[in-house]
C-alpha cells in the first residue's frame, strides 16, 4: 500500500466523475462532474471543508467531468485549473470569478505536491491526465483516453497509486444498444479504454502500482465484476502485492489511506 496518497473517487462514470487525491495537509479534486451538494457531503463526511482544497484539476470540459463546476465554485473560492483550449470550449466560463481561473503551465506546485499536467487522446479540445507527486511517491490519474500513447504509458509508469480507465468490454459494446456511431466513438482513437486495454498497458509496466482504481466504467458496456476478472486475468502473478478497487455511479471508492487519515 501506497504510504502518501489518499484517494477517493466520490463518482466516475459517463453520469458524473470527481476524485480527491490528498497528501499530508494538501487536497485537491480532480474534475467536478457531479453536483455541488455531492462534492461537498463527500469532502465533510472525509473530514475537509471545500476551503481546505488547494486547486480543482479539470481534464476537459465534457460535462460529465464539469456539471457542477459553476455552482460548486460560486459558493467556494477555490483555484481551478484547466488548459486554455479547455477553458475556452467550457460553455460557462463566464460564469466562473476571474480571480478562481488558472491556465495549466506545464508543472505547477501546490503544498507538498508537483503536478505535471499530460496530453491524453480524447475528443475534446485539449484533454490531460496528471501526474502527482509527493517527495519520491507519485499518483496518476488517467481516464477519457482514446488508446495509449507513449506519454501516457510514461506517465503511469512508477506511479505507486493510478485511476486508469476501464470503461467497457469491446464484445458488450459491440452487442449492445448503442448506435453504430457511438461504438465506433467509444472505440476509436479519440474514445475510451475498453477493459483488455486497461490491462494491456498495466503488463506493460516494469512495476505494477501498489492501489489501482478501475475507473470510468460504463453503466450499459461494461460491469464491475467483469472489468476486474479482465485485468487480473491479464495480469496474473504479477498482482501480488496490488490492491485493486473498482468505481462506480453512485457511491464513493476510497483506499485505506483515506480511512486511516481521516479517521
Amino acid at each position: 500500500m501506497s504510504d502518501t496518497f489518499a484517494v477517493k473517487v466520490i463518482a466516475s462514470g459517463s453520469r458524473g466523475n470527481s476524485t480527491i487525491i490528498k497528501t499530508g495537509d494538501t487536497a485537491v479534486l480532480v474534475d467536478a462532474g457531479i453536483s455541488c451538494k455531492r462534492i461537498v457531503t463527500a469532502l465533510r463526511e472525509s473530514g475537509l471543508e471545500p476551503s481546505d482544497l488547494s486547486a480543482v484539476l479539470l481534464t476537459h470540459e465534457h460535462i460529465d467531468h464539469v456539471n457542477g463546476l459553476k455552482v460548486f465554485a460560486k459558493n467556494n473560492a477555490v483555484p481551478i485549473y484547466a488548459t486554455e483550449k479547455t477553458w475556452q470550449n467550457y460553455k460557462d466560463r463566464s460564469s466562473i470569478k476571474r480571480e478562481l481561473i488558472r491556465v495549466i503551465p506545464r508543472k505547477f506546485t501546490l503544498g507538498n505536491l508537483d503536478i505535471e499536467p499530460f496530453s491524453i487522446p480524447h475528443d475534446a479540445a485539449d484533454p490531460v491526465g496528471y501526474m502527482l507527486r509527493c517527495g519520491s511517491e507519485k499518483c496518476t490519474y488517467l481516464t477519457d483516453c482514446g488508446y495509449v500513447t507513449a506519454t501516457c504509458q510514461a506517465a503511469v509508469e512508477g506511479a505507486k497509486v493510478l485511476i486508469l480507465e476501464a470503461n467497457h468490454d469491446v464484445e458488450m459494446l459491440k452487442h449492445g444498444s448503442y448506435p453504430v456511431e457511438l461504438q465506433e466513438r467509444i472505440l476509436g482513437p479519440l474514445g475510451h479504454l475498453s477493459n483488455k486495454a486497461a490491462g494491456f498497458m498495466l503488463a506493460q509496466l516494469q512495476q505494477l502500482p501498489q492501489e489501482i482504481f478501475l475507473a470510468h466504467l460504463s453503466a450499459e458496456n461494461n460491469r464491475p465484476d467483469l472489468a476486474l476478472a479482465t485485468v487480473q486475468e491479464l495480469l496474473g502473478q504479477s498482482l501480488t502485492g496490488t490492491d485493486i478497487y473498482v468505481t462506480n455511479q453512485k457511491e464513493a471508492i476510497n483506499n485505506e489511506e483515506w480511512s486511516e487519515d481521516n479517521a
